[in-house]
């Protein structure tokens, strides 16, 4: 599986059959290992700050979540990306694979209420994936003795795979921090726990497939997004102009094995 820079990121150019059977292939062996679907917001989060941009880049699986970033990836490298790899995609991929495999799942993230929706969301359309622990967010940073004490619940349940459900920086920090001691794939999957929890709605396939997710989410939280947006698209936009007719020179990274 080879990467690709974008802006100083090393995505993954994969697709969500190939990043599935990844994923469940370390989730059998118990394998720590760091997954994340790092859309537009992400990026720019990570350009904005090199010691994000390391921790992120710690990460062994960097799917290219957004289209703008799809399209990116196929105008610097001539590549052939049929699609982007859409984090909550991906997620009800990677439990349809655990499903048939009985495999089991823990919970990191979120408020209680959204947990025990996505809970029985899961029991409901993927009943042999064993939930084998939740955590609530603290929605702070946890003490030593507080992480080493969740640490220890992840590893003690069993778990197959983590789902981390924390939003942008914060679950790509976490799962960074984590490899090597959670002995579990980790998968930074943000929204989806509100989508499939029912708590936020999910924007239709068209503006989807267009490029226009980042639009449908404004006009439904406008004054949380709208900074953020006008901040993380405008300098993706002049970054991406910036590469195609500023010469800036991207490279390959590395092969997969």
């Amino acid at each position: 599986m080879n990467k690709y820079s974008i802006f100083g990121i090393h995505y993954n150019a994969t697709d969500y059959k190939e990043a599935t059977e990844v994923i469940i292939e370390k989730a059998k062996k118990r394998e720590s290992f760091g997954v994340t679907a790092l859309a537009v917001h992400g990026l720019i989060t990570a350009v904005n700050d090199s010691k994000f941009m390391g921790q992120v880049n710690d990460i062994d699986m960097i799917v290219p979540d957004g289209q703008p970033v799809r399209w990116a990836l196929n105008r610097f490298y001539d590549l052939d990306l049929q699609d982007r790899v859409y984090g909550p995609f991906l997620t009800l991929s990677v439990l349809k694979k655990a499903n048939k495999e009985s495999l089991k799942v823990y919970l990191y993230g979120s408020s209680a209420e959204t947990l025990e929706q996505l809970e029985r969301f899961i029991q409901k359309n993927y009943p042999k994936v064993g939930i084998a622990g939740i955590h609530v967010d603290r929605f702070r940073d946890s003490t030593p003795e507080e992480d080493a004490e969740d640490i220890k619940k992840i590893n003690g349940s069993g778990a197959n795979f983590v789902l981390v459900g924390r939003g942008c920086p914060r679950q790509e920090i976490w799962v960074s921090d984590h490899l090597g001691k959670v002995h579990a794939p980790m998968m930074a999957v943000g929204a989806a726990f509100d989508f499939f929890a029912g708590t936020k709605p999910m924007a239709p396939s068209w503006m989807q497939n267009n490029g226009l997710e980042w639009f449908f989410r404004l006009m439904t939280e406008p004054k949380r997004l709208f900074k953020r947006y006008l901040s993380t698209n405008s300098k993706f936009l002049s970054l991406y102009l910036k590469s195609i007719f500023g010469g800036y020179k991207y490279y390959h990274i590395e092969k997969g094995n």
